[in-house]
């Protein structure tokens, strides 16, 4: 990076953390969602307020991670007023942490129980779903797994990739499965499940979800485990893929289906602009932007009731019912137990 560019950063943050950009009010946003859906969203707020939004993405690779680690680092003297992440899990473990402050205006009062922080330091929206991609070419809708136990069938051997779960929603997810089914059956399955992954071969992939949509794709694999929104990018670019929503109980009964990974805002502890903040929180989960992200490539799904019925095309037929504070807990333990045992497959 050139001597300028690190020196206009330093201008644009330094107007930021003074409150006000040229023109005006300005806001800090930490964002892990895709960049091209974000800046959409932003531009409309922009747009609507009059306040300026200084915007710091992440890579691919690292998506959210790496943006966790850098709100842990800068605790003592912040430098966001706001992050919006694309997952979940590690949103629960700031606020838990106290990285995340509470957040309540009229905006959010009456927002869905099951999608918000009972401090407020929290609120979830405009959804994903995990889901097995699989190439249309190669593999018969009717062959692909419904369950993700499936996955450790022999016929999928050397067919099977996942992206590397230090980062992203898979860690979240396999933090998921087994929170999950420790309680639902017993401990030791999701164990047992790696090994069967193990024994298939499958490949942990460094580029991310879009990687392994992109890898099956290419016919690299036949199959993946990744989110909604990357085969719905694939598909629109022409490539042969397709997904199904696999369950994660035995037996295809309501509430042991599909997890669904909501977006998630908070407020940055000690965040330099608290009232554009407060303001770009209410805007991020205002029907504004959750019909944007539905309508989007992404076509994430959205979690206000009153939007249930509008998008159909994004409905999901059977959701996971589980608990996300679990999870979270769970994640850094999953993820342990995957690298060991898939780490040396990539």
């Amino acid at each position: 990076m050139s001597k300028t560019c690190i020196l206009l950063i330093a201008c644009a943050l330094a107007a930021a953390l003074c409150g006000c950009g040229e023109d005006g009010p300005s806001v800090v946003l930490y964002v892990s969602a895709d960049e091209h859906l974000a800046r959409e969203v932003i531009e409309r707020f922009e747009q609507d307020t009059g306040i300026e939004v200084l915007l710091v993405g992440d890579t691919e690779a690292s998506k959210t991670t790496g943006l966790v680690e850098r709100l842990r680092a800068e605790r003592d003297a912040p430098q966001a007023d706001v992050f919006w992440s694309s997952e979940i899990f590690m949103t629960l473990d700031l606020a838990d942490e106290g990285v995340l402050a509470p957040h309540e205006s009229t905006a959010v009062e009456d927002w869905p129980a099951a999608w918000r922080d009972p401090a407020g330091r929290w609120y979830g929206f405009a959804a994903r779903a995990r889901v097995i991609v699989y190439a249309t070419n190669r593999v018969s809708a009717a062959d692909v797994p419904d369950s993700w136990t499936d996955l450790d069938d022999a016929e999928w051997r050397g067919r099977v990739v996942m992206a590397d779960p230090r980062f992203g929603t898979t860690g979240g997810h396999l933090g998921a499965m087994k929170a999950y089914w420790d309680r639902a059956y017993q401990p030791g399955i999701y164990g047992a499940w790696l090994i069967g992954l193990q024994e298939n071969g499958v490949r942990l992939l460094p580029s991310g979800n879009a990687g392994v949509v992109r890898a099956v794709a290419d016919g690299e694999a036949d199959l993946g485990m990744t989110d909604t929104d990357d085969v719905w990018a694939a598909q629109a670019l022409g490539l042969e893929v397709d997904l199904v929503y696999p369950r994660h109980g035995v037996d295809d009964i309501p509430g042991t289906g599909t997890l669904l990974i909501p977006n998630t805002v908070g407020r940055v502890a000690g965040g330099p602009n608290a009232d554009a903040a407060g303001a770009l929180i209410d805007f991020l989960l205002s029907e504004t932007v959750e019909r944007m992200m539905a309508e989007s490539s992404s076509r994430n799904i959205p979690l206000r009731p009153s939007l249930a019925d509008v998008y159909p095309e994004s409905a999901v037929p059977n959701t996971l019912e589980i608990d996300y504070r679990r999870a979270a807990r769970s994640r850094t333990k999953a993820v342990e137990m995957a690298m060991e045992r898939l780490g040396g497959a990539q």
